[in-house]
């Protein structure tokens, strides 16, 4: 009796102590965070002004504003999106809902899950050969837009295939126990369960094309283009290539380093409101799955 309970209080002590290792790490991470966005803050919070944001750069950058990059990054991300998140979700669909499982679905998921390994300075020697070169669109939008849409579809498909396994498989048997096609049971009942989490994918794709700089230097990034793209056929200035070409260059380096930070600052903005207006369009589809 003795023994069982000597056994239990350990087995108790050693779930605290896992708990508590958890609870600190998790904080830890959290706290990282904090710091560096206060880190970047602190930074750049003096280099923000509407002057900053709304005016084009001037003398080789170290003055004026990044408004072209704001509005290129911008582009890039909805071109991207535009293309990765429709393609991405019914490619989930087909391997979900159609392909049964045997080889050919293990090579397809073996394929993706490289595909989401490949360095992202890969996808822009990729976009480059393809997009710029062999199609003819030239340093633009289009071809940027396109290589980041690669870059972030492994992302889209997997999350968008677990959103579709998290589903009841009894709506599935309730829809086609009622005379609906397969194909009216995935776009009717099964897609509109799973949208809410499918934004997920939406999310960590738009965090991950805003960032990214090694595809948009071979395939769209201008240095120093002080106007606004009028076509998805023009060379467009990008946030974080505007970041690292400042940060690197310039005679005045401490006024140089300075509008890094601020441009750091308004990236971060600009991700937060994205993420911010996807979770809010996910808030809302939630509602409506519950409500129906």
């Amino acid at each position: 009796m003795k023994s069982e309970k000597k056994l239990a209080r350990k087995k108790k002590i050693n779930q605290q102590i896992a708990f508590g290792i958890f609870t600190a790490i998790s904080y830890a991470i959290v706290a990282l965070l904090f710091v560096i966005l206060a880190f970047i803050v602190v930074k750049g919070i003096g280099v923000i002004s509407w002057e900053f944001i709304s005016a084009m750069p001037s003398n080789g950058m170290t003055e004026g504003g990044i408004f072209p990059a704001i509005i290129g990054t911008l582009c890039l991300v909805l071109a991207s999106m535009i293309f990765a998140f429709p393609v991405g979700v019914f490619a989930a669909i087909y391997m979900n809902e159609y392909v049964k499982d045997g080889w050919a679905k293990k090579i397809i998921k073996q394929m993706t899950n490289n595909l989401a390994g490949v360095p992202s300075i890969v996808f822009g020697l990729f976009g480059m050969s393809l997009f710029v070169n062999k199609l003819g669109f030239g340093d633009s939008i289009l071809a940027g837009g396109l290589t980041l849409g690669l870059l972030v579809l492994p992302v889209v498909i997997r999350t968008t295939e677990e959103s579709l396994k998290a589903v009841d498989s009894t709506f599935r048997q309730a829809s086609l126990g009622l005379g609906a096609s397969k194909w009216q049971t995935t776009s009717k009942v099964v897609l509109p369960i799973a949208f809410p989490n499918i934004i997920t994918g939406l999310i960590l794709s738009i965090g991950r094309v805003s960032g990214e700089t090694a595809p948009i230097l071979f395939t769209v990034a201008a240095y120093f283009l002080p106007k606004l793209p009028s076509s998805i056929f023009d060379q467009a200035m990008a946030l974080p290539y505007h970041l690292y070409v400042i940060a690197t260059s310039g005679t005045n380096i401490e006024k140089s380093r300075a509008m890094a930070y601020g441009t750091a600052l308004i990236l971060i903005i600009i991700v937060l409101i994205s993420n911010l207006l996807a979770n809010a369009l996910r808030k809302y589809y939630g509602k409506k799955v519950k409500m129906n």
